[in-house]
């Protein structure tokens, strides 16, 4: 018993020894303090923007505008114009800020100067599109195609082409920017009047143009006491007018007038001077286009014709109300394309002028309100003259918008009476 007893004490008697010896249990590890947390830097992608720098709203939708133009064929000389007038004034509108904060979306179609193709066109720019509004297109024949598409699809149309039967009957959708067919025979008449002449001869082409001309020529003949001796119609792509041109000449008529477009408006004038036709000609409005009168060279000089004034606006006076305009148009047109205006493009411009004008004053692209606006513009001026437009004339123009000009040395000027 007394051996386990100092068993037990000498490892007692160790422990102690080794606990004094450093064998100490070690205290506990105190916890590491928290480091301070470094606020993480801004993420630059990120930036806080200050007040006055608010996020832009998105871009509003554009306006789509349709425009179908003979920028080839038969009928170039007038939808050549007319497709580059309608790109720089859409450039220079957007370049501005657009309409009501939105920009116009132009969509230019070639015809090729056909009615089949315009109506292909005009379809496609309605029901594919969705149009706002359809610019053009050049000629009648082309525009008369496709005048109740337009009216049966419930979208403007602003003709650039001049027959009188495209605004009358009156169609609620349907507008013209060219001056009337009347007005122009009126002018041409007054002037014959004001010449003495009271027998003459009519040639027009058989296109639209052409045969819408000739009714108001046969139709106004009695109020100025002028006698038609003469009427022949010919095809408005004839090549040679020298037969026509001796029929009429054997009628023995003091002047012709002559109702088309091209190349007629040129042959005519070469025509009748190869057959010692020696007496006035006179052109229709269709006649605004300087290369028409180079085409008929020496003999195109001394052709008189109703016109709108842009052809001779340098010469107008500093206080007329369209000579801004009318220079301004000019101006850029020619800086930009290098070449002369022509009262073309003029109606192109006119037509983008009116619906940009209605968009304004109804304060939405709705179509109803924008047509109802269109339909109330006053005291527009454009390129074709001052617009006035109402319920029951959807042209706006009268005769006050025509110049009578002449061709004098191979360039266009203000005719003077005799």
């Amino acid at each position: 018993m007394r051996t386990k007893v100092l068993g037990i004490l000498s490892l007692c008697l160790v422990g102690v020894i080794l606990a004094g010896s450093g064998c100490k249990k070690a205290p506990p590890t105190p916890a590491p303090k928290p480091k301070a947390q470094t606020p993480a830097p801004a993420t630059p992608a990120t930036p806080v923007k200050p007040a006055t720098e608010a996020k832009p709203a998105a871009e509003a939708a554009p306006i789509k505008v349709g425009a179908i133009l003979a920028v080839t064929g038969g009928a170039a000389n007038l939808g050549g114009p007319e497709a580059k007038t309608a790109e720089m004034f859409v450039e220079n509108l957007n370049s501005a800020g657009g309409i009501n904060g939105h920009k116009i979306q132009l969509i230019v179609k070639d015809s090729g100067s056909t009615p089949p193709q315009a109506i292909s066109l005009a379809k496609q720019l309605i029901e594919e599109d969705k149009v706002l509004a359809i610019i053009g297109p050049s000629t009648s024949g082309e525009t008369m195609a496709i005048k109740n598409i337009c009216q049966e699809g419930k979208t403007i149309l602003l003709s650039c082409a001049a027959a009188e039967t495209i605004v009358n009957p009156v169609a609620s959708y349907v507008f013209k920017t060219p001056q009337k067919d009347s007005d122009a025979a009126r002018r041409i008449y007054q002037t014959m009047k004001d010449m003495g002449i009271t027998k003459i001869g009519v040639v027009t082409s058989n296109d639209g143009f052409g045969v819408a001309g000739g009714k108001q020529l046969d139709a106004l003949k009695g109020e100025y006491g002028i006698t038609i001796a003469a009427n022949e119609v010919y095809d408005a792509k004839e090549t040679d007018l020298t037969g026509v041109l001796t029929k009429v000449k054997g009628a023995e008529v003091q002047a012709v007038v002559n109702w088309s477009i091209v190349p007629a408006q040129s042959l005519v004038a070469k025509n009748m001077k190869q057959i010692g036709f020696n007496v006035p000609l006179f052109q229709s409005h269709g006649f605004g286009n300087i290369k028409y009168v180079q085409a008929g060279g020496e003999a195109a000089n001394g052709t008189i014709f109703p016109c709108g004034r842009l052809l001779v606006a340098d010469v107008l006076a500093a206080d007329h109300p369209q000579k801004k305009v009318l220079m301004d148009y000019k101006g850029g047109y020619e800086k930009q394309y290098k070449e002369d205006a022509s009262t073309f493009g003029g109606h192109a411009y006119d037509a983008l002028l009116l619906l940009t004008e209605a968009l304004k004053k109804a304060g939405s692209a709705d179509t109803d309100k924008v047509r109802d606006a269109l339909e109330n513009l006053k005291g527009v001026v454009g390129t074709g003259g001052i617009f006035n437009l109402s319920a029951t004339d959807h042209n706006g123009l009268d005769q006050s918008a025509f110049e009578m000009l002449t061709v004098m040395d191979g360039k266009f000027a203000v005719y003077q009476k005799k």
